[in-house]
């Protein structure tokens, strides 16, 4: 089992697992199923069975976080067992831009222009010791928003991609520890927001921007991004501006798909 996310185990890499916050948001049909029907009996939607349905997932979660130090605590019980009943691919709204140009190498892409309009999103800050605990801990408190802990006290359902802000030192060479991880607010809820009820999740209005953009597939790391940023970087044209150490990584899939969707996304600086 190779899952990107929080990774633990011993140095040398052997028998090291992942605990991924896309794993938290996105049980597999097949997990989903098991798991949900494993003490079910006729009656789907009896308290007893939603409790059993919730300690299934929960503890699912719980055995995998326990062999690699990654803590999921009781609370995320209901969350685990919303996402896993309400999310499906075909559910999930993808945040709007325009494509505005590209250029290829080939059959290659190398990059792809984009304008995002001025949108809201709900972000909370993490800096744990590496990339993946950050973005675990901090998927773990928006996933917590989106299933109900908010005003409004709805289920506000998901969005894709879910994306990470990171920093890096001058050269390029190192991710600074803190992350910033954002979800975008589907559009119904873009005027009329449901605030949060967690204090360290901030609902942000960001700016129309322009981005360049990259696709590559595969585990979302510090040293996969480090290097997913400066290929990006040779290919752009150094005419033009950009923010040199923010960027901005772009997660579209769960990790248990084939040739998992991911992005790294450079910011124009006008």
């Amino acid at each position: 089992m190779e899952r990107q996310g929080c990774r633990f185990g011993s140095s040398d890499g052997a028998g090291r697992f992942l605990l991924s916050l896309q794993d938290l948001n996105s049980l597999t049909e097949d997990e989903n199923l098991d798991l949900a029907s494993s003490d079910n009996g006729n009656d789907e939607n009896s308290e007893h069975e939603i409790e059993q349905e919730e300690d299934n997932l929960l503890g699912y979660w719980q055995n995998i976080g326990r062999g690699h130090q990654v803590v999921v605590p009781r609370d995320m019980a209901e969350p685990i067992q919303q996402m896993s009943r309400n999310n499906r691919s075909h559910d999930r709204e993808l945040v709007p831009f325009k494509t505005t140009g590209h250029k290829r190498k080939a059959e290659e892409l190398l990059y792809e222009k984009r304008q995002y309009e001025k949108a809201k999103w709900a972000c909370v800050k993490q800096n744990e010791s590496s990339y993946e605990q950050s973005t675990c801990l901090g998927f773990m408190k928006l996933m917590k928003y989106i299933c109900q802990q908010n005003s409004a006290g709805l289920f506000l359902g998901m969005t894709l991609p879910v994306v990470t802000i990171v920093h890096t030192n001058q050269t390029r060479t190192e991710l600074q520890p803190e992350v910033t991880i954002a979800y975008y607010l589907p559009a119904q809820f873009q005027n009329e927001t449901p605030q949060p009820f967690d204090a360290e999740i901030a609902i942000e209005e960001w700016p129309a921007h322009t981005i360049y953009t990259r696709p590559f597939n595969g585990n979302t790391t510090e040293e996969s991004i480090l290097q997913q940023i400066n290929q990006l970087g040779q290919h752009l044209d150094t005419s033009e501006q950009f923010l040199h150490d923010t960027f901005i990584v772009a997660v579209y899939n769960n990790p248990a798909a084939p040739n998992r969707h991911n992005e790294i996304w450079f910011i124009h600086s006008p």
